[in-house]
């Protein structure tokens, strides 16, 4: 597994750590394939003994969202048809979703653009306080395509979800709590003390029960169709002269988002 990330096994709980803090854990090709494999090993060992899955990020981001470096110079076929890149994302999205354990993720510094749509594949969200949660995409000229639009619609409804998604403003804390964004929210004296609550929580239920009722859960709100939906659309996007020049200003430093860790 790619030392990008970090995939280890503590009694009961198995953690998936981003590991790229120099570069506030921005998410890349190579973090999204070694992050599948973490989660299929928390799979195999949902059967010797692991009850929970927590999700961090090392240093003091969780994370600043998709590597834009990638989309500097993409490769022809990729402008060309975006399809199969989007595609296998939501496939490592929707693993850690359909995950037969609980997965928690824990939430700090920054959780923005693709990093949100990874939390939102989790079951639940922790957040440190000041924490900056939002989904940029609109201004870069994309939308959100990894599930992002689907999973947000079902957390928070369509009328909150076009504010978030179509304004692309960060959504301070507390009322990411009123709407369900998130479950809880901890100073970060309190963090841990806070997810440990939550895990052995979890793990007092049935094990077979928790994997049961959350695949239950999630079927009954299923809509597939929606990630095909936001693939159409961003592979219409990704080809725009607006998203180019966005993403040179925001590599340049020159696009008016705060994107520095505090």
């Amino acid at each position: 597994m790619s030392e990008l990330i970090l995939a280890r096994r503590t009694g009961e709980v198995f953690e998936v750590i981003l590991n790229r803090p120099a570069e506030r854990n921005a998410i890349n090709d190579e973090m999204m394939s070694a992050i599948s494999a973490a989660f299929d090993q928390a799979e195999r060992d949902f059967n010797d003994g692991a009850r929970v899955v927590l999700v961090r990020g090392e240093g003091r981001v969780f994370s600043a969202g998709i590597d834009l470096n990638q989309f500097l110079t993409p490769a022809e076929g990729l402008r060309k048809n975006l399809f199969p890149f989007t595609e296998r994302y939501q496939a490592i999205f929707n693993k850690i979703e359909r995950c037969s354990l609980p997965v928690i993720c824990v939430l700090q510094g920054y959780c923005l653009g693709m990093a949100l749509e990874l939390a939102l594949a989790c079951d639940f969200r922790i957040a440190v306080e000041r924490t900056k949660l939002g989904l940029p995409e609109a201004r870069l000229g994309i939308i959100p395509d990894v599930g992002g639009t689907v999973r947000l619609i079902k957390l928070v409804g369509p009328s909150r979800a076009k504010d978030l998604i179509m304004t692309g403003r960060n959504i301070d804390l507390p009322q990411a709590l009123e709407w369900g964004l998130i479950n809880a929210v901890f100073p970060k004296s309190e963090l841990e003390h806070g997810v440990t609550q939550f895990v052995e929580a979890l793990s007092a239920s049935a094990p077979l029960a928790v994997s049961y009722a959350k695949r239950a859960v999630n079927d009954i709100v299923d809509n597939t169709p929606g990630l095909q939906i936001e693939a159409w659309a961003q592979a219409q996007l990704f080809r725009s002269e607006d998203f180019r020049n966005a993403i040179q200003a925001m590599i340049d430093k020159t696009y008016p988002i705060d994107w520095e860790g505090e």
